[in-house]
């Protein structure tokens, strides 16, 4: 169930990473409390960048970025973490060295107290992990560090979820089991917010999408809208097909 207060709001976001060149040229997005918001577009549309000038991994040189209501434009990752605000990278995001427990435990850095009641959580939706938790992250399939990755997210209770391509490079089997778990994650009450390389499953699954171009929002709508939208079918959706980043 989505509600109508607006948890994260980007308006007229211009960002980027090398100095005087942006790749966010005006970028705006509204995510409600509930919502599951899916970001699809061509390559370079600044897609993953929009994920970290939310979570404060790029920097944002002009417009505003609001969480729960207030600006966060200049804070660090661990501020946002502690505003409740989690991140799931498309790679590099599970310790491999360190076993499935450890990783859900470095989720929990600056609240260990809760370590049991975020397990039983996590697990609950990610059940399979649950008898493995001894098992090192580095021995997982691709499908299972992705589990890992957001099971480590979810501990930190988090009230938005910025999930990057969270299909990336997996088989279409574990493509839909990943889908599966992120409409689970939604329905447990996390605002999710999806950048993903298969655009028509993931405006299948989402409240509403975004379509990104060349650093700006070029549609938006209902996820069932914009799969039958003629213009957005005929400029992306024929090109991204289910493969495009």
């Amino acid at each position: 169930m989505t509600g109508s207060k607006a948890v994260v709001e980007l308006t007229d976001v211009h960002a980027g990473y090398l100095p005087g060149v942006n790749i966010l040229n005006g970028a705006n997005l509204v995510a409600h409390e509930g919502e599951l918001v899916g970001i699809i577009g061509p390559n370079g549309a600044g897609k993953s960048t929009l994920l970290k000038a939310i979570f404060g991994l790029v920097q944002v040189r002009g417009g505003d970025i609001r969480v729960n209501g207030e600006s966060i434009v200049g804070l660090k990752a661990d501020k946002l973490v502690a505003r409740g605000v989690a991140f799931v990278p498309q790679t590099n995001n599970v310790f491999p060295s360190l076993t499935i427990a450890e990783n859900l435990q470095m989720g929990l850095y600056q609240n260990p107290k809760i370590y049991a009641r975020r397990l039983e959580f996590v697990t609950g939706i990610f059940a399979e992990l649950g008898g493995r938790l001894n098992q090192r992250a580095g021995s997982l399939s691709g499908g299972e560090r992705q589990m890992v990755a957001m099971c480590r997210a979810l501990m930190m209770d988090p009230s938005v979820l910025l999930l990057d391509e969270p299909s990336a490079g997996l088989s279409p089997v574990r493509q839909d089991d990943a889908f599966i778990r992120v409409s689970d994650i939604n329905k447990a009450g996390v605002t999710t917010i999806m950048v993903e390389q298969n655009a028509r499953r993931c405006l299948q699954i989402c409240d509403r999408g975004y379509v990104l171009d060349q650093g700006k929002d070029a549609y938006e709508g209902t996820g069932r809208d914009l799969l039958n939208d003629p213009k957005v079918i005929g400029l992306y959706l024929g090109t991204l097909g289910t493969e495009a980043a």
